[in-house]
């Protein structure tokens, strides 16, 4: 099935006023003194600022904004700290697709004309209305690394080779991930399971796990509300048992997700838990490889 997504924030934010006080912090910051030879980096979403981490080692110095994974990334609100990031920042990572809209917000009242800014949903032909949970998608980060690294160079020559060839390791390092998708992919080809949202599309998808009552997930996702049958068809399926594994999104836990829930495990489907941000001490290639194994757990567990 597919179902065109639109990202919308689960309240109403205050584009006014947040936007306002960036301004303001833009035009009354104190100058920060950079450190000698280091690429300043800003990343919207901390798996980006990960990557930049890999690829630059040494040479950058990474913010990442949203990196909390016990928070909603959905009701993030933009501050003067996240402006004041941007106004020194050399290179800027963003999701795009409407995921985080505020962004370019921020970068239009923060002109800089030596910035870089890379939008990821550009470099992999996504745009607003699409699933915006790109780095679930095996073939995001590759893309979204080559595009950090070519940046780094061009902003930092006297380092390109390094940079080069981190790239080069941080790709021979999702060997692993991609490994445990193909294998996931050849037991599990067509097994049904469902999800409260679509933070995990691309990867199912790349599965190939049939995924069902996605009309629920995109409502979920948006804040709005699923229709009775809908609803009821969801209910229906952990009921009956007529899939596999539940999979939800354990940052934004509705009501209705934890409805959900309790049905799943009332009816004995097992339920995976992934998140929207990546959890502090974890590198994403760690991060995407556990919720694989879970998955993984969770496939095998009833049969």
């Amino acid at each position: 099935m597919s179902i065109a997504l639109k990202r919308a924030p689960r309240r109403a934010l205050s584009p006014v006023r947040w936007l306002a006080a960036a301004v303001a912090a833009l035009s009354f910051a104190a100058p920060v003194v950079a450190q000698a030879a280091t690429v300043n980096v800003v990343a919207a979403e901390n798996f980006y600022g990960d990557v930049a981490s890999q690829i630059g080692g040494r040479h950058v110095a990474v913010t990442s904004i949203l990196s909390n994974p016990d928070q909603d990334p959905h009701l993030f609100e933009a501050s003067p700290k996240t402006a004041r990031a941007l106004q020194h920042a050399q290179v800027v990572i963003y999701n795009g697709a409407d995921y985080d809209p505020w962004m370019g917000k921020l970068l239009g009242a923060s002109k800089q004309a030596k910035r870089a800014t890379i939008v990821v949903a550009d470099l992999v032909g996504k745009k607003a209305g699409d699933n915006p949970h790109l780095w679930y998608d095996p073939a995001t980060m590759p893309a979204a690394a080559r595009a950090i690294a070519a940046e780094l160079g061009r902003a930092d020559p006297a380092n390109k080779a390094e940079y080069d060839a981190n790239l080069q390791k941080f790709v021979a390092s999702l060997k692993p991930v991609d490994d445990k998708i193909a294998a996931l992919r050849a037991k599990y080809k067509g097994v049904p399971v469902t999800a409260t949202e679509p933070v995990f599309g691309y990867m199912s998808d790349a599965i190939g796990l049939d995924m069902r009552n996605q009309r629920f997930q995109l409502a979920t996702m948006n804040d709005t509300e699923a229709s009775a049958q809908d609803v009821a068809a969801f209910e229906g399926d952990l009921r009956k048992k007529q899939v596999r594994v539940l999979i939800y999104n354990s940052q934004a836990e509705e009501p209705m997700t934890k409805r959900m829930l309790k049905l799943a495990r009332d009816g004995g489907v097992p339920t995976v838990s992934v998140t929207e941000t990546q959890p502090a001490g974890k590198t994403f290639q760690q991060w995407m490889g556990g919720q694989l194994d879970a998955l993984g757990t969770a496939l095998s567990a009833d049969k």
